[in-house]
């Protein structure tokens, strides 16, 4: 099942042109956790798009929130989105 909703998860997105994708089902680690009782996955998204050109971070989330539409309330109890342009994917990533 786990396969099938990221391939849903995967159409939903290319609706953003993505020039990068990766989509990992992180579901296991949340086992037992209140949002997973009733069977939607966690996930995490990381998408390189130019659609985000120009957009601050809270609006490509929203963005990209809108693009996943029912599956949010279908598929996905939870989401962390890593939302960067064509420039910031082709900069190092810097450590926290």
């Amino acid at each position: 099942m786990s396969d099938d909703r990221v391939s849903r998860i995967r159409l939903a997105l290319d609706a953003l042109d993505p020039l990068s994708l990766d989509i990992r089902d992180d579901s296991h680690k949340h086992a037992g956790h209140a949002g997973a009782r009733d069977g939607r996955g966690h996930f995490s998204v990381h998408l390189v798009s130019a659609r985000f050109e120009g957009l601050p971070p809270l609006r490509r989330h929203r963005v990209v929130y809108d693009a996943l539409g029912a599956l949010m309330q279908t598929d996905i109890h939870a989401v962390a989105i890593q939302a960067r342009t064509p420039a910031e994917a082709a900069l190092p990533v810097q450590k926290r």
